[in-house]
């Protein structure tokens, strides 16, 4: 039920591609404005995933994804009424804190509750909720285009959110406590009954290693990440965070109907060709999941940084020579589906893992920050650079991709099929 935190954190990120054209013509816009409205939201979502951190180990990853509920819903009704500007940007930027918040709080939850063999598959729902909640903001806004609501489509689109962020706040409600955040409050009573309700094999053995491991977060409680010890796993977290959004996933996903418009596709055949991108990353990201703990994370990423190199430099391509613009949903796709089996399943279970208990929060707000903090800078410079050449930004972006199959070849370690504990003692860290 976690996971579910996805499904909006995907939907509040999708939705803004089918209103930049409207928001542009309502507001007037221009394309450094338009990049400013697209990426306050991530600005939100950067202080949001820094802050969150704390925040779910003091009251606990349930009662704060509960929190990230409440913002998600007072941004789709924010965004929805916005009367100017300036409302839509505040609604924006709060809805941005509980996409950040969602993105440190769902898998380290679901990490902290799943059984070593099935948890890259578990926390892996989390980022399958996200694609859905992609598809279903795609979907949602190509139906809404076929209605001719004409000037009150963009507020359509915007208030669809209202009904996923009421699900959620009430599914929070039927999910346990993190077991090792219950041991860190000495309720091992409840600890035990989640564990067996997991479906543990050993409860008390599995309690008492989560109890060890608490003795020694306990011992050096208040230990800073950036002391030399997790060196390692900091530069895991921060370059894996980096690479997801290098790659211009966002920037396809937040302009993908600016994309097709400036490639000459009419809006609604935009929003349509939207929707099969999002019904591929679907498709991709399940595929992702099933070979995320056989193949292995390192294996997948480095699958994925050919197959975005070269999907990517095919866009560039096609934008360099106003030719061939046929082939551009073939190429998008192309890059959606080696990003979605690499990096879309990847990410957050490798963020996930890297860490030792004791700085596990700490370190998975690190790495959501710097993918979201790279995410922000992209989205806003996007359609200022694309205004002036439509292939430099796919350029860069293959050539990043390039950058990280060097990178994951040379420095990354697996981690498929080992205990967070084991994890932890590879690296080094007691």
């Amino acid at each position: 039920m976690g996971a579910l935190g996805g499904l909006l954190f995907g939907f509040d990120t999708a939705v803004i591609a089918g209103t930049t054209q409207q928001l542009q013509e309502v507001f007037h816009l221009t394309p450094w404005t338009l990049g400013l409205t697209i990426s306050i939201g991530l600005v939100g979502t950067v202080i949001g995933a820094m802050g969150s951190g704390v925040l779910g180990q003091k009251i606990g990853g349930r009662e704060a994804l509960r929190i990230m509920a409440i913002l998600y819903l007072i941004s789709a009704v924010g965004c929805a009424l916005a009367w100017n500007w300036d409302v839509l940007m505040v609604a924006r930027f709060i809805g941005g804190l509980g996409i950040g918040g969602s993105s440190v709080l769902g898998p380290v939850y679901i990490a902290e509750l799943a059984p070593a063999k099935w948890r890259g598959r578990m926390v892996g729902m989390f980022q399958i909720n996200i694609v859905i909640g992609i598809l279903l903001a795609y979907l949602s806004n190509y139906v809404i285009t076929t209605l001719n609501l004409g000037v009150l489509q963009w507020r359509w689109e915007f208030g669809v959110a209202i009904v996923p962020s009421m699900l959620f706040l009430v599914m929070l409600y039927g999910i346990p406590r993190s077991s090792r955040w219950l041991v860190t409050t000495n309720q091992t009573d409840e600890a035990r009954e989640v564990l067996e309700l997991m479906g543990s094999p050993n409860s008390e053995a599995e309690l008492q290693e989560i109890i060890d491991s608490i003795h020694v977060e306990r011992d050096s409680k208040q230990e800073p990440l950036f002391n030399g010890k997790y060196n390692k796993p900091i530069f895991l977290a921060i370059t894996v965070g980096l690479f997801n959004q290098l790659s211009g996933i966002n920037a396809i996903l937040y302009y993908s109907n600016y994309i097709f418009a400036s490639a000459g596709f009419s809006s609604n055949s935009a929003a349509l060709q939207t929707v099969g991108i999002g019904l591929m990353n679907l498709l991709a990201t399940a595929l992702g999941m099933s070979l995320i703990d056989k193949l292995g994370r390192k294996t997948l990423l480095m699958i994925g940084a050919v197959g975005t190199t070269i999907a990517l430099a095919g866009v560039a391509a096609v934008f360099y020579t106003h030719s061939h613009q046929s082939l551009l949903v073939w190429l998008l796709v192309m890059f959606i589906v080696f990003f979605a089996i690499s990096q879309g399943a990847v990410i957050w279970v490798y963020i996930s893992e890297v860490f030792p208990s004791r700085v596990r929060s700490k370190g998975q707000s690190l790495g959501s920050s710097s993918h979201w903090i790279m995410n922000a800078i992209i989205a806003g410079v996007f359609p200022y650079v694309a205004a002036r050449s439509q292939a430099a930004p796919f350029v860069f972006f293959a050539a990043m991709m390039a950058l990280q199959f060097v990178v994951v070849a040379a420095f990354y370690p697996e981690t498929k099929g080992s205990t967070l504990e084991a994890i932890q003692s590879s690296f080094g860290i007691h």
